[in-house]
């Protein structure tokens, strides 16, 4: 024990050498809560249209008032023809166009209905499907409207109608940035705690001082278990910082306490941390080290269901993102912060925690060769 305690004491003065540390721990957290919530985003807004009023009486400017007094669009320009707002669209001023018929006002009056033409931009797919949906629930409210005004007599018949009420759980506002927070604090918890061990050993290997402690009769248990240590703390302080920065910034603390969350997140950054560890075990320089960690690092990330739900995925990426730790620490944040879960709640994401630190740390010991 007195071994180990000289050898933490090392890796802890080594790390307070390096100024960039201390800047990630504190400043780094807060940066990201700050900025990626509101950045990073998958609402649909300020959508820029072009609408080609053929009509131009007094049913079609409505709509058009209509539509521009909406959050989600733009009015990006009111050309004569549709082949002038195609231009707009080629030349990616627009991305949606709206075509009113000439005959607009008289189908209305007297036909009782008239048709208008959506064309969106598919390039981006989900910007020109939420975009027209957005578009064509606008024009159903309008319509609506004036049939109430063109029929009144249709409101004093006893219709049966169903009315629907809806409820959203956990989320009421549906604001995106209350979804996401929990899941930038895990992405921050892995950035660090998985690159930095990673760079550890490396950078002994390169300076020459792995050969030095290979010749002393220290066990490979205990060189990991120092070199793990203070990134252990590292995270933890990580963890609380984002923790306070949510608080303060968004008012937003976890329904389910902080017992699970900090629980799961020692699981979580013992394992992730060992990850680190076992890359520098097979990597000879910096630069290798960084390839790799950053490779497994993206893969993780992007199939843990931090943007897409998991269920979306195909058969072959579900199988990895059910095999990835990082999955199952997001599902745990979130339940624990959005719906109030407990420990009995989060027992098997916790569990299949345990068994990916277990195994790779059990991997990071064994890949460690010590070369005298």
């Amino acid at each position: 024990m007195r071994v180990l305690g000289f050898l933490i004491e090392k890796e802890v003065k080594q790390s307070l050498r390096n100024p960039i540390i201390p800047v990630l721990i504190m400043i780094y957290p807060v940066l990201v809560l700050l900025i990626f919530p509101w950045a990073v985003s998958f609402e649909v807004k300020n959508i820029r249209i072009d609408i080609v009023d053929n009509s131009k009486s007094v049913y079609s400017q409505r709509l058009t008032e209509k539509i521009s007094a909406s959050q989600y669009f733009i009015l990006n320009n009111s050309p004569s023809s549709y082949n002038d707002a195609m231009n707009d669209i080629e030349n990616k001023k627009a991305d949606i166009i709206l075509e009113i018929p000439e005959s607009f006002d008289r189908d209305i009056v007297k036909e009782q209905g008239s048709e208008v033409f959506i064309s969106a931009n598919a390039v981006n797919s989900t910007q020109g499907l939420i975009g027209s949906n957005y578009l064509t629930h606008i024009v159903s409210d309008f319509s609506s409207q004036i049939r109430d005004e063109l029929m009144p007599e249709l409101k004093q018949i006893n219709i049966p109608k169903v009315e629907l009420v809806t409820n959203y759980r956990y989320n009421q506002t549906l604001d995106y940035k209350i979804f996401m927070l929990p899941a930038f604090i895990v992405l921050l918890v892995t950035l660090i705690t998985g690159i930095l061990p990673s760079l550890n050993i490396v950078s002994e290997k390169e300076s020459g001082t792995i050969q030095q402690i290979n010749t002393t009769p220290i066990s490979k248990f205990s060189f990991i278990l120092a070199k793990l240590i203070p990134y252990w703390v590292i995270g933890l302080i990580i963890i609380s910082v984002s923790f306070l920065a949510t608080w303060l910034i968004y008012g937003l603390l976890p329904v389910g306490g902080f017992l699970p969350l900090y629980i799961s997140g020692i699981i979580f950054i013992i394992g992730i941390s060992g990850l680190g560890i076992i890359v520098s075990n097979y990597s000879e320089t910096l630069q290798q080290s960084m390839f790799l960690m950053m490779f497994f690092i993206l893969i993780i990330i992007l199939l843990s269901g931090l943007f897409t739900p998991i269920a979306s995925m195909p058969k072959w990426a579900q199988f990895i993102a059910y095999s990835n730790p990082l999955t199952y620490f997001m599902q745990i944040m979130r339940l624990v912060y959005l719906k109030g879960s407990g420990l009995a709640d989060i027992i098997r994401p916790l569990g299949m925690l345990v068994l990916f630190a277990i195994g790779i740390n059990t991997w990071a010991v064994l890949s460690y060769r010590k070369r005298g």
